[in-house]
């Protein structure tokens, strides 16, 4: 498979009143066409700011990409103006958001802002964009679409809204689709539906997918590779299956022993001791160090560098499992 995407040292900071914020600081991964890279981790590990690096939405003044490259499809995105930018989003890179009434208008009709995207992209009109938006309702499987495409977005149930955003991030066709927690507010049968639509999607197309969670369940059905996250630093990154058959980080190992096991007796959860760092005043070490059992001198005073244990496996960790 070819590369599509190359993220190097990706360094995204925001001015505060307390000082400069490092969101993502230093953050590394490549993506092959037409697979899926899970990233997993805590609230505040810096997901979501990757995603909005990666597609140009660093929210300003006050965020900025403060170094690294964004290599996707031979072209560098960070130095790109929001004009080359917005000719890029939506054609060859999409993003769907965790929250659907935040992407859709509640002044526009579904068929609009469907089609807004083939107007603008692919300069349909008339019934040529009407057929195209009906198809990509069908292709989400929303039930009756020729009705849809007159409702309001408030008209609709979740699960449907979060279709019509999935709808909206394919219907250029995109080379790569990033979904930030599109799953987290909808139901288990719903969220199995939804997840088995990206898995034919991918199939059909050869999309590739960046698909941001907290849930390592999503993970394993889902992606071929998984990069965890915490206090903006990529911990570790590999396949999912030796992810889940042989974690090496002691913060993968934390995440995935919380996780309930339904096969054994109720009991009290395991949780991993303490708070993640303040993103303003990191230590100088590893960001985990303060958490951890194993750590010692080094890891409070050097930083661990993501490095590979294998050709499969990378982590970031002085004493690796």
């Amino acid at each position: 498979m070819a590369r599509l995407l190359e993220v190097r040292n990706l360094q995204t900071h925001f001015d505060t009143r307390w000082g400069v914020l490092k969101a993502v600081d230093g953050v590394s991964f490549d993506l092959d066409e037409g697979e899926t890279l899970g990233i997993v981790g805590e609230s505040g590990s810096g997901k979501s700011i990757t995603a909005m690096s990666i597609v140009g939405l660093v929210p300003k003044p006050a965020g900025r990409i403060a170094g690294g490259q964004i290599v996707f499809d031979g072209e560098d995105l960070v130095p790109k103006s929001q004009d080359e930018l917005r000719e890029i989003r939506g054609t060859k890179l999409a993003m769907v958001l965790q929250d659907p009434m935040a992407s859709l208008n509640p002044m526009f009709r579904i068929g609009d802002q469907v089609g807004e995207g083939l107007m603008v992209h692919r300069g349909l009109r008339g019934a040529p964009l009407r057929e195209k938006v009906l198809g990509l309702l069908r292709a989400m499987r929303i039930p009756s679409p020729e009705a849809r495409l007159n409702a309001w977005p408030h008209q609709l149930s979740g699960g449907m809204r979060q279709r019509v955003v999935g709808a909206i991030g394919i219907s250029c066709e995109p080379k790569l689709l990033i979904a930030d927690e599109p799953t987290s507010a909808l139901d288990a049968t719903i969220q199995l539906q939804y997840l088995t639509l990206l898995q034919e999607l991918q199939e059909r197309t050869g999309l590739a997918i960046i698909f941001i969670t907290h849930d390592f369940g999503v993970v394993a059905r889902l992606c071929h590779r998984a990069a965890v996250m915490y206090a903006g630093r990529i911990v570790e990154l590999a396949k999912v299956d030796d992810i889940f058959a042989r974690p090496r980080h002691p913060y993968t190992q934390g995440l995935l022993a919380s996780i309930p096991d339904a096969s054994k007796p109720a009991g009290k959860l395991t949780a991993i001791p303490g708070q993640p760092p303040e993103l303003h005043r990191l230590p100088p070490g590893c960001p985990f160090a303060p958490r951890c059992a194993r750590a010692d001198e080094r890891c409070n005073v050097e930083r661990p560098p993501l490095e590979a244990s294998d050709a499969r496996h990378a982590v970031a960790c002085w004493h690796p499992d």
